[in-house]
């Protein structure tokens, strides 16, 4: 399913291993147009058998967070009362730094005190292709600080000879801790770190400390410690500048890092063991090592007491290579909507031998937008569906490649279209908290069921108000694609009436707006989770959404609810009035006539959410300099507020914004930095983990790339006290010392990489040979047997209506991957020799 991630150097108790960064350091040429970008994808599914708090409540409320090693990145909503909390929430984000572990982390939520770490779940970075494409159960286990570690230390060894004032000769071990990197933020905060250096053998445990560093997790410690290795008496003339064998094989040098915690206990952030052999054969030895846990880190005599995590994980790496690599694979597949049979076409054979057709739809999808070629292969593949379609009320219900394309293609191109409709009413829904239940089974004491009913009219009728009037802000792709659909379902079912109604429905009422509705947040509507009790008004609101829509389309007279209380809800709801308007609304979105856009009226909302900004003018106390804020983007201006909802108190127009780049750590000894770079100040900004970070930059980057005047040179660090600490230059409006990062394409809707698409592809059909060759086979039986009459098991899942083409199709595949291969595998060989032991 998943490139499989290359191993990253691994650690071992005798000596861990060197950390490497070879996709930004490789030394030759073409390594350095080679891009490693990496992703995550999946679904945290549920918990099941959490421990139970002691006494009468026994439930917990659970949520669930993703972690790149201590850095949380994501989180769940809450499930209250549960010790079985079922999740069911899908990620996709992209990583934007190297990291050790995956974690996930299940938290009881306490509402006075800190949440509590019920348990975790931890995979190395190197073992995620392991697991990947799959659901998996996982023992959670036991969260202490001394299993919490991330970071890496830069370490130099050197083995001198003395001579002693008597004239003997003896050995002595020069220790030169160097730096860290990544060390953990601490309750949000940049740690105080420190070493201890301790020489440990059978017999000996000299141990030494370094200075603590203030406010940092990258100290730079650069501090020598000696050690004496061997007395006088182990001298001997044959070893004269090394140790004796027996002795050097028992002695090892460990650094342990913390947290200095003044007047409370120091936390403990990680260790590591060199051996001093590793100074046999060479006078110094050098290198990053990753940050180990305690020995007795992961150590639990019963860790299936605390329950288990079900998850499905999908982590990719890909490298990609300069675009002239590509094009043989990229025309092989722009090429798949003119083929004939669809079938037999390069993009529809990726989705029948990938194990998985979520991971080629999604490169397959944003290829075909980029090049203007999904709308005919969509079709296509549509068409192919129908064949098999054997009752109109079950139009395009399945989880087929081309029902999978669909809600792909309305994620990608779709977002604006959900905000300008959806966003006001489900901000009102989420702000005002009220009571919407009509389960009489869920009703709490003093609901007046009468009352929550008139309520959910209310939002119901706002809600489909405003989506049959939206017509106008629908996007041209998905119009184009409605149009397609509703006239292949008419062809094929040419006595219903209703059926080009219900094949349009099908995706925009039950898989765009229902799903957007009951999902605000992982559409980008709301920030946040919203709470139990809006989870449950926006179900049934959703519920009563996607009803109206194919009930309006098909003219039934009765709803398919299965619940009684639902049933008697719907019946307001069944009126002409409504068939008319949800009629008239999927006539207009499935129109082929050219529409006018909403013009600029109106700016569209980008991305909100909770930062921290340093002050614009100047304070003594440094904490004061920053402050939380609520950021909200625009198409037209970047502003931040006191609290949502709140007026703005500073705007930044869209236009006036000149460069948005990361800001370096050792600026305000903070992680996750970045500046928007305009005609004032520059506005410093934190965010709360680097994925926030990263979109954030993404997003205005895009949204300020047609600017004028844009700056092609910046600062990568602050200006303070009178000069940048970049380059030291002292006058403020000075030249940047760093070219900006490259341009990224204007295009807000449709931000397409296709160099990375293409990428991914040919790792998916290069992790897919086998079943290609299966195809291959099956194409030559069919050929010489008319029919597959011989293992069937082998081919019979395969759609081969034209094994000659598809026969033909594959061969091109392979010989293209063939080629591809090549400079994969020269970049892998010039990769791992630069990631040898002792490398940076």
């Amino acid at each position: 399913m998943a490139a499989a991630a290359p191993a990253a150097a691994r650690a071992s108790s005798e000596a861990p291993a060197a950390s490497t960064t070879a996709e930004t350091e490789a030394g030759d040429e073409d390594s350095r147009e080679v891009r490693v970008l990496q992703s995550l994808r999946g679904k945290i599914c549920e918990a099941k058998n959490l421990l139970p708090y002691l006494g009468p409540h026994k439930m917990r409320d659970c949520f669930c967070t993703i972690n790149l090693d201590q850095e949380e990145v994501y989180r769940t909503q809450v499930v209250e009362k549960s010790l079985s909390p079922f999740f069911s929430e899908e990620f996709y984000f992209e990583i934007p730094r190297t990291f050790q572990y995956l974690s996930f982390y299940v938290y009881d939520k306490n509402v006075l005190q800190r949440d509590l770490r019920i348990g975790k779940v931890a995979i190395k970075k190197e073992d995620l292709c392991n697991h990947s494409g799959k659901e998996t159960w996982f023992s959670l286990q036991p969260v202490d600080s001394n299993s919490e570690v991330q970071g890496k230390v830069h370490l130099e060894l050197k083995l001198n000879e003395l001579i002693t004032e008597n004239g003997t000769v003896c050995q002595q071990l020069v220790v030169h801790i160097k730096a860290c990197h990544g060390l953990p933020l601490i309750n949000g905060q940049s740690c105080d770190p420190y070493a201890t250096v301790s020489l440990v053998g059978p017999s000996r445990n000299d141990q030494k400390k370094t200075k603590v560093k203030k406010k940092t997790s990258n100290p730079q410690f650069n501090e020598i410690f000696y050690f004496e290795v061997t007395r006088s008496s182990s001298y001997t003339r044959k070893s004269q500048f090394q140790v004796e064998e027996e002795d050097i094989e028992k002695l090892e040098i460990r650094i342990d890092l913390w947290n200095n915690g003044n007047l409370v206990q120091d936390v403990f952030l990680g260790e590591i063991k060199v051996p001093v052999n590793v100074l046999r054969n060479d006078s110094s030895h050098q290198a990053w090592y990753l940050l180990q846990p305690r020995d007795n880190g992961n150590k639990s005599s019963k860790t299936d007491d605390l329950g288990s995590l079900r998850l499905n994980i999908c982590y990719t790496e890909d490298y990609v290579l300069p675009s002239e690599y590509y094009g043989p694979l990229k025309t092989l597949l722009l090429k798949s909507p003119d083929v004939q049979p669809i079938s037999a076409s390069a993009a529809y054979i990726l989705g029948e031998i990938c194990r998985d057709k979520n991971d080629a739809v999604l490169p397959l999808v944003r290829l075909l937008l980029h090049h203007d070629k999904l709308v005919p292969f969509a079709t296509a593949v549509a068409e192919l569906d129908l064949k098999d379609t054997q009752d109109a009320n079950t139009i395009f219900r399945g989880n087929s490649l081309a029902t999978r394309c669909l809600d792909e293609m309305m994620k990608i191109v779709g977002g604006h279209y959900l905000k300008v409709t959806l966003k006001p009413i489900l901000d009102e829904i989420c702000e005002s908290s009220k009571s919407c239940e009509i389960d009489p089974i869920k009703l709490k004491e003093g609901d007046n069921v009468e009352n929550n009913k008139e309520n959910l009219r209310y939002y119901v009728d706002k809600l489909f108000s405003t989506i049959v009037k939206s017509s106008m802000s629908c996007p041209t792709v998905m119009c184009d694609i409605f149009y397609s659909l509703r006239q292949i379902a008419t062809q094929r079912f040419p006595n219903d009436p209703h059926v080009q109604y219900s094949a349009v429905s099908s995706f925009v009422f039950l898989r765009f707006f229902a799903v957007a509705v009951v999902s605000p947040h992982t559409f980008h509507l709301r920030p946040h989770h919203p709470d139990a009790q809006t989870i449950r008004t926006l179900t049934l609101i959703s519920k009563t959404i996607q009803t109206l829509g194919s009930w309006g389309s098909l003219s039934k007279s009765k709803s398919s609810f299965k619940e009684t209380f639902m049933c008697e809800f719907f019946k307001m709801f069944q009126e002409e009035g409504y068939i008319t308007a949800v009629k008239k609304f999927l006539d207009e979105i499935s129109s082929t006539e050219t529409k006018e856009t909403s013009g600029t009226s109106e700016p569209v909302h980008l991305k909100e959410g909770e930062m921290y900004k340093r002050a614009q003018g100047r304070t003594r106390i440094g904490k004061k300099n920053f402050k939380k804020r609520w950021f909200c983007l625009t198409s037209r201006e970047l502003t931040y507020h006191k609290q949502p909802g709140k007026d703005a108190i500073y705007t930044i127009p869209v236009k006036n914004i000149l460069a948005v780049e990361k800001l370096e750590e050792s600026s305000f000894n903070k992680k996750n930095m970045f500046q928007v770079i305009h005609t004032e100040k520059p506005l410093y900004v934190q965010a709360n983990n680097c994925v926030e970070a990263n979109e954030w930059i993404d997003v205005l980057c895009r949204v300020s790339r047609c600017n004028q005047n844009r700056l092609s040179f910046y600062h990568p660090s602050a200006y303070i006290n009178g000069n940048w600490l970049c380059c030291q230059e002292t006058s403020e409006n000075t030249l940047g010392c760093k070219p900006c990062t490259a341009g990224v394409p204007a295009d807000i809707q449709i931000d397409i990489d296709e160099d990375r698409e293409t990428e991914r592809i040919y790792s998916l059909f290069t992790l897919s040979l086998l079943k290609l060759q299966k195809m291959e086979e099956a194409c030559g039986t069919i050929a010489v047997y008319q029919g597959p009459q011989k293992e069937p098991d082998d081919y019979s899942n395969f759609v081969i209506e034209d094994s000659v083409t598809t026969f033909k199709t594959i061969q091109q595949i392979k010989s293209i991957i063939k080629k591809l291969d090549e400079p994969h595998e020269k970049y892998r060989k010039k990769r791992s020799s630069s990631a040898k032991y002792g490398s940076k």
